[in-house]
């Protein structure tokens, strides 16, 4: 029997408006940015958004390629977070249609930028980087409260005082499927 081999994405939901008030308040840059997702959000609105921009960038053949495997496997609207599910062959289609959505999909969705912060293979590592990155942003939030960090949203974007960035991490398994592609013999 053949396995079915998949890729999941962990996707951060990053706003880039800042409401009315809050521009200069006490309330710290890296919560400005990593605010809450509406709670009208769904899994269902975020696959129709996902496939209704497959298919402008891709067309039909760009839908039927990620229409069998695409599905949102854990949705946080706490921490604007979720895991998508795509097959391997076609996960750059789907990271593609992320990186060109620049609003939250429902009615009168808020702008926002959609970053892919993690793709492997297997859903247990992206869980962990999840986890990893939902305590550093509490950390670095409290550091900006208490002054003792300036750049905390900078700090958390580049893995600053860390020992390993955060900035996209694919699997191993990835690279060097790149290279087989790379050499091929045609």
């Amino acid at each position: 029997m053949v396995r079915l081999k998949d890729r999941y994405l962990l996707v951060h939901i990053i706003y880039t408006d800042v409401p009315a008030g809050q521009a200069k308040g006490s309330v710290p840059d890296l919560l400005l940015y990593n605010q809450p997702t509406t709670g009208e959000l769904r899994a269902q609105h975020l696959l129709k958004g996902i496939r209704s921009e497959v298919a402008s960038l891709f067309g039909d053949c760009g839908s039927g390629a990620i229409d069998r495997s695409l599905q949102v496997k854990y949705l946080s609207p706490a921490t604007s977070t979720f895991i998508l599910r795509v097959s391997r062959d076609h996960h750059r289609l789907a990271w593609a249609a992320l990186s060109f959505m620049d609003h939250v999909p429902v009615r009168n969705g808020r702008p926002c930028v959609f970053r892919v912060v993690r793709v492997s293979g297997t859903i247990r590592k992206v869980e962990e980087e999840a986890i990893r990155r939902a305590k550093l942003l509490v950390l670095s939030a409290k550091q900006e409260m208490s002054g003792k960090c300036s750049d905390a949203l900078g700090a958390l974007l580049r893995g600053k005082d860390q020992g390993r960035s955060l900035t996209t991490v694919a699997d191993q398994n990835d690279d060097s499927e790149m290279e087989d592609v790379g050499t091929s013999g045609d």
